[in-house]
């Protein structure tokens, strides 16, 4: 049975929303989206992620008018200050014109999709929702062969105190070729009211151009959202992406790349942490569709309390991808005989000569390790912690924006001795 999303009452949102460039593709996605409905857990990729709380969040506030609260600059700026990047700012599904004015003298090229000619995808699970509510969204361009844009982060921030809150934002970011940038995509929210966060990024590399991204998910504990990358790579170009669940409450993150040129090549890592009744769904797939390309990714995750984690990492290699290399890891610690984590690590191989691996591990803190520690003059929190942080730190290191790494640390330092304490975010 598909979740009760009232129709009706997004078909009245989507009146009241801008007459801008982007009122036929809302009207197209409506269709779509009164079509197909939202997944259920007959869908095979979401069996272990129930959308009920998000579709009963979504209908409270469409029924209270669909309105949007302010996000305080200062809120902002606790995040902002934090990174060494020129910031775009999303505030309750918002674009905020101040952040775009920023970036007039610089490489980076950014118009608003309402004024752009990009066609929005809308076929898979939540982008049909996306497209429909979306106030407007960005698009970014890196032109041909600038050695190196900078770092470009992207926030979205959001606010629910007085009522429930639901926004929608998408962004459509392409490199040309030869060119480069690091990109940092940070999640977060404030307010104690329920909130349900949709986002959607399109990523396109042309030939020969390089990007770093990182994604940081930090959210109330009483918030949801869910997440969608799709990136298109293009001859020997070249993606590193690292992604960190620190926050939220129901979490759901699709992460999509198609490898479509040549010596194409993607290095991709997730650390999820959980505490209390959290859930944290990672799902990815990558398609080598020429070959040589090359994958890998690594996926690390502890649960703790009643948490629940689910990673599906999914590799395919299509006909006529001869010479690819492709391979994936996942492991996990449980903290507590309620946690749970489900994996599903995927290969499918239709080429030759390929190189392929998977594997995925999970089990308990090592009690050798844990007895070593207090023979030392740790007390059982402390050697928890170490290990756990030990654990964790595979996954920092490998973030590809080393100027970020400590305050990702310390992020995840904070959050592992949280779990500890059995007090999750």
């Amino acid at each position: 049975m598909k979740p009760l999303l009232s129709i009706d009452a997004v078909r009245t949102a989507v009146q009241q929303l801008p007459d801008n460039g982007l009122a036929a593709a809302r009207l197209a996605a409506l269709t779509r989206l009164d079509a197909d409905g939202l997944p259920t857990a007959t869908h095979e990729d979401w069996k272990y992620t129930d959308l009920t709380r998000i579709v009963d969040v979504s209908n409270r506030w469409l029924a209270a008018g669909a309105t949007t609260m302010p996000v305080a600059d200062a809120a902002v700026a606790a995040i902002t200050d934090q990174f060494a990047a020129s910031w775009l700012v999303i505030r309750n599904g918002m674009v905020d014109a101040r952040s775009i004015a920023k970036f007039a003298q610089s490489d980076v090229r950014i118009d608003l999709l309402s004024a752009s000619d990009k066609a929005l995808e809308c076929d898979a699970p939540l982008s049909g929702l996306n497209v429909a509510l979306l106030q407007d969204g960005l698009a970014i361009r890196i032109p041909a062969n600038i050695e190196h844009a900078g770092t470009v982060g992207l926030l979205f921030i959001d606010h629910a105190a007085a009522d429930v809150g639901v926004s929608q934002a998408r962004i459509v970011i392409e490199l040309e070729g030869g060119s480069a940038a690091d990109f940092i995509e940070y999640h977060s929210s404030t307010g104690d009211a329920a909130h349900y966060a949709n986002t959607v990024i399109e990523l396109r590399l042309a030939d020969g151009a390089r990007c770093n991204y990182v994604r940081v998910q930090d959210r109330q504990a009483g918030h949801d959202q869910t997440g969608r990358l799709t990136a298109t790579l293009g001859a020997d170009s070249r993606l590193q992406h690292a992604a960190f669940d620190l926050g939220g409450n129901l979490v759901r993150n699709d992460l999509d790349i198609k490898l479509v040129g040549r010596g194409s090549a993607t290095s991709f890592s997730g650390l999820y942490l959980a505490g209390r009744e959290q859930h944290v769904d990672n799902h990815t797939r990558v398609d080598h569709l020429v070959g040589p390309t090359h994958s890998e990714q690594e996926y690390r995750g502890i649960a703790a309390d009643a948490a629940r984690c689910v990673w599906n990492g999914k590799a395919v290699v299509h006909r006529g991808a001869d010479g690819t290399n492709a391979r994936q890891a996942n492991h996990n610690l449980l903290l507590s005989a309620a946690a749970e984590i489900d994996a599903k690590p995927e290969l499918e191989i239709y080429a030759d000569d390929v190189k392929a691996s998977h594997g995925t591990t999970i089990g308990e803190l090592d009690q050798g390790a844990l007895f070593y520690l207090r023979t030392r003059g740790l007390d059982e929190a402390a050697a928890r912690c170490l290990l756990m942080r030990a654990f964790a730190e595979k996954i920092v290191v490998r973030s590809p924006l080393p100027a970020i790494r400590q305050t990702i640390s310390e992020k995840v330092a904070e959050r592992v001795a949280a779990l500890i304490v059995g007090d999750a975010k």
